[in-house]
């Protein structure tokens, strides 16, 4: 199994920076593909980015593109969300996922394809 857990939230002004932080533990997770999704008031679970099993790939929504980098150091289990350009629609209570399948895996945005879920972390974009 695989257990997550974010880390770096917080309250910042609109065009500062943030990262979260991602640890995982237990035997497979550095071999899955990883996502980050973010969940704002009212609204659904929205895809954010994610990062290959082996960290040789990224792929971001739009609306984070050129803004937000995903990277992975697997020695340390860990899975990083740099944050920059902040916008207060960035709210949201941001979560980590691991891919339901291990290894090599399309690119997937949707929430059904990733079996594990962090407990989530806030971030907060306001002046």
């Amino acid at each position: 199994q695989v257990q997550l857990a974010e880390s770096g939230g917080g309250l910042v002004q609109p065009g500062a920076s943030l990262r979260l932080s991602c640890a995982a533990s237990g035997r497979t997770a550095s071999s899955r593909r990883m996502a980050w999704f973010r969940q704002a008031p009212g609204k659904e679970r929205e895809f954010v980015g994610t990062i290959s099993w082996n960290g040789g790939s990224t792929y971001y929504s739009d609306s984070v593109t050129g803004r937000f980098t995903i990277s992975r150091d697997s020695a340390k289990n860990t899975v990083l969300l740099q944050m920059t350009t902040l916008k207060p629609e960035d709210t949201a209570v941001y979560y980590c996922a691991a891919a339901a399948v291990l290894g090599p895996t399309a690119i997937s945005t949707t929430t059904d394809r990733y079996a594990y879920w962090g407990q989530g972390t806030q971030v907060t974009v306001s002046s």
